[in-house]
C-alpha cells in the first residue's frame, strides 16, 4: 500500500473526540461506498472488490465496490485498498486526537496508473481535479455530521 505512489493527502478538523470522529469514518466511509452508482463504475472500469461484503460496521476483509478494507485500528486509521484496469489504489483515514478535545481527520491517497490508458484515466480523474473535490466534499461531510 505505502509502496503506491503519492498521490494527495486532504484534512479536516472534526468538532470532536478520536471516538467519534471514528465512528462518523466508519459510516461515512460505508455510506459512500455503497451508493448504488459507485457498483455500476466498478463493473465499467472492472474494478476488484466487485460487490460489497464482508460483516458490518468495517471490518478487515469487508468489500465495496472497488474497495478492500485491509486494515482497522479502531479510533485511529481505516486503509482500503483497490483496484481496477487503469489504476491500484489506496485510500487511508487517520485520526489524531487534538489537545482540545478536537480531532483531525486526513484521508491520504495514492495510485498507480499504468501504460497509456492509466495516464489518460489519471489526467480525467485527478488531473481534472476531481478526485481532489470528491475527496474534500466527503471530509467536509464527516466533519459535519
Amino acid at each position: 500500500m505505502s509502496t503506491l505512489p503519492y498521490v494527495d493527502e486532504h484534512a479536516v478538523i472534526v468538532e470532536a473526540g478520536a471516538a467519534e470522529a471514528w465512528r462518523r469514518v466508519r459510516g461515512g466511509v460505508e455510506r459512500s461506498l455503497s451508493q448504488r452508482g459507485l457498483g455500476a463504475y466498478a463493473r465499467l472500469v472492472g474494478a476488484e472488490p466487485r460487490r460489497a461484503g464482508g460483516a458490518r460496521p468495517v471490518v478487515e476483509g469487508a468489500t465495496f465496490p472497488g474497495f478492500r478494507v485491509v486494515r482497522v485500528v479502531p479510533g485511529r486509521e481505516l486503509a482500503l485498498e483497490g483496484r481496477h484496469r487503469f489504476s491500484t489504489y489506496s485510500l487511508v483515514f487517520r485520526i489524531e486526537e487534538l489537545t482540545d478535545g478536537r480531532s483531525r481527520l486526513r484521508a491520504e491517497s495514492r495510485a498507480a496508473f499504468p501504460g497509456v490508458a492509466g495516464r489518460l484515466y489519471r489526467l480525467l480523474v485527478i488531473g481534472s481535479g476531481g478526485h481532489a473535490f470528491g475527496m474534500r466534499r466527503m471530509l467536509a461531510s464527516l466533519g459535519r455530521l
